[in-house]
């Protein structure tokens, strides 16, 4: 069973008799039934009774269940009623728009709508640009989904995928101080998405592609980067990208391996997949095997290609290694997934070379579960919070468009993602560096900062920033 975790916790209303020992029965009903107990509020007490708000985390949905049953079982407590702390944290949505100025008088009224707004749109008529320093275009992207590909859930539309970004433009609001909305379409067509994403792109300083399936991602990306004149990120690929990067040059480190010298397995050749590859080989990397439900992508494979595996056949695999995973990573000295839960086994693990690193990022369920992998592994990451060095895309992308929008970038290069993987990489000093601190945390208040000032040194010293970054990142 997964740990209990507070995406799966409950709150309990609890009713019993105010006598010794009531609350230490319910507590070991909550123990038994494998819960974990967390606030424990008095709602109302007298002589008689007792009343209490418990809060208990749970694995699962059905794990939740089991728990309030087990609870009802204890001889004259009664379960009041009982909430899903997840789901409460959504009602009405995640986010909302708010006025940055006050309209009290009627001074405020005539500056910040007619007449005097019209000075301002035509300040911007004659020079456009002045829409970075006059309207929200300036702090503002957009996340744009088709709802296609969403978390570990797959297809399941836009409507459905709505929480999801909404929780992407909190995080943007919270770690980069950028101001982003969710933009859900409900089309697959890859005409369609790109067409309207280039319609709705004046409104924005930046564009964030998220949960589109590939081979899909991978053509709507391309064409708007040629497009418009704003940076284009697709999260799933270059956000995965960086932070993976930024976690496998330290547990190098860790293990006194170079990237140049190391046999890499990615499992999986998704959108995710292919992006860490790429960033894989343009820090150095000279012999990544990718694996996908058929084994071994090779020069000379035909079965279940496409144009983005062939393009990995073409420049992966430099061996032609063949085989399922359990064949090909005999050796490896670093496994990557991006693919399923489960695939990954002990035995896969005591195959490869001395001191493996897996980074087995599936979520919620990984490749192989940490504890499985704990007796053979040197180094282990996951995409959960709840274990030791968490690969999360939040440690890229609100530094990534912080960067960008500050000074004004065209686009988000190769060498910008590379820059923010040395950056995050580098904040851990060498004395901290250890196999459970491979990575800073999503709370490190450092990250942003320092992955903004690399997105920007990299794009003014090469001519993609359109000015210099004015000011320091505020963190």
């Amino acid at each position: 069973m997964p740990t209990p975790n507070a995406s799966y916790s409950i709150t309990m209303r609890l009713h019993y008799p105010n006598r010794i020992g009531m609350f230490s029965q319910i507590a070991a009903a909550i123990s038994d039934a494998g819960g974990d107990v967390g606030a424990i509020d008095i709602v109302h007490v007298s002589s008689s009774d007792m009343e209490r708000d418990v809060t208990v985390n749970a694995a699962d949905d059905e794990h939740a269940n089991r728990i309030v049953e087990r609870i009802r079982q204890v001889p004259d407590v009664t379960v009041v009623n009982f909430s899903d702390r997840t789901f409460l944290r959504h009602l009405g949505g995640k986010i909302e728009v708010r006025g940055k100025i006050p309209v009290k008088t009627r001074d405020d009224l005539t500056m910040a709508y007619t007449p005097g707004v019209a000075r301002v749109s035509m300040a911007i008529h004659r020079d456009p640009s002045a829409a970075f320093n006059l309207t929200v275009k300036g702090n503002t992207v957009a996340i744009v989904t088709d709802g296609s590909a969403v978390l570990g859930l797959g297809d399941i539309g836009p409507e459905a995928a709505m929480p999801v970004m909404e929780g992407k433009a909190l995080l943007f609001k919270e770690f980069g101080e950028v101001d982003a909305f969710p933009i859900c379409l409900a089309t697959k067509d890859v005409d369609e998405i790109v067409r309207t994403v280039q319609l709705l792109a004046p409104t924005f300083g930046g564009i964030n592609l998220e949960d589109i399936a590939a081979p899909r991602c991978f053509a709507v990306e391309e064409r708007l980067r040629e497009l418009l004149d704003i940076p284009v990120f697709h999260d799933d690929q270059h956000g995965t990208a960086i932070v993976v990067l930024a976690a496998l040059l330290n547990a190098l480190r860790i293990t006194r391996k170079e990237l140049a010298d190391s046999t890499v397995v990615v499992a999986g050749v998704g959108a995710a997949g292919v992006a860490v590859t790429r960033m894989l080989l343009s820090a150095g990397a000279k012999d990544v095997i990718g694996v996908d439900s058929l084994g071994a992508i090779y020069a000379g494979r035909v079965e279940n290609m496409n144009s983005v595996k062939q393009w990995y056949a073409d420049n992966t695999n430099r061996r032609r290694r063949q085989g399922k995973l359990p064949e090909v990573i005999a050796g490896a000295d670093a496994f990557i997934g991006v693919s399923q839960p489960g695939v990954l086994t002990s035995a896969d693990v005591k195959r490869m070379a001395r001191d493996p690193i897996v980074f087995a990022l599936a979520n919620p369920v990984p490749e192989i579960s940490p504890e499985e992998a704990a007796p053979y592994v040197r180094v282990m990451a996951t995409g959960r919070s709840d274990y030791p060095n968490q690969i999360n895309n939040v440690l890229a992308f609100p530094g990534v468009f912080r960067g960008a929008l500050d000074c004004r970038a065209r686009e988000i290069t190769q060498d910008m993602k590379f820059a923010a993987a040395r950056a995050i990489s580098e904040l851990i000093r060498p004395e901290e560096l250890g196999p459970d601190y491979i990575i800073p945390t999503v709370f490190d208040r450092r990250v942003a900062p320092a992955v903004a000032d690399a997105i920007a040194d990299v794009a003014t010293r090469t001519g993609v920033a359109r000015r210099e970054r004015p000011r320091a990142f505020a963190s």
